[in-house]
């Protein structure tokens, strides 16, 4: 069964991150980057890294605060 959920969140990871490079729209970007940090954080959880997982989960929203900073529409007159 362990085995089972580390090759989930492998696979889960792996379209995570072959997603965000094909998708071109930096809203779903977020999305599939979203996907990724979900695989990832199960393997760190998985290794025991309960820490790190910990500052990866915490970071995640941060960055895409800002993320969405960068993307967000200006008005006409400030481009």
């Amino acid at each position: 069964m362990i085995e089972l959920v580390t090759l989930l969140a492998a696979f889960l990871a792996l379209i995570g991150g072959i997603a965000t490079v094909l998708v071109r729209n930096p809203f779903d970007k977020l999305i599939t980057l979203g996907i990724l940090v979900s695989g990832a954080v199960i393997l760190i959880v998985k290794l025991g890294y309960l820490d790190i997982a910990i500052v990866v989960s915490l970071m995640m929203p941060i960055g895409t605060i800002f993320v969405l900073l960068l993307c967000r529409k200006r008005p006409e007159g400030l481009q």
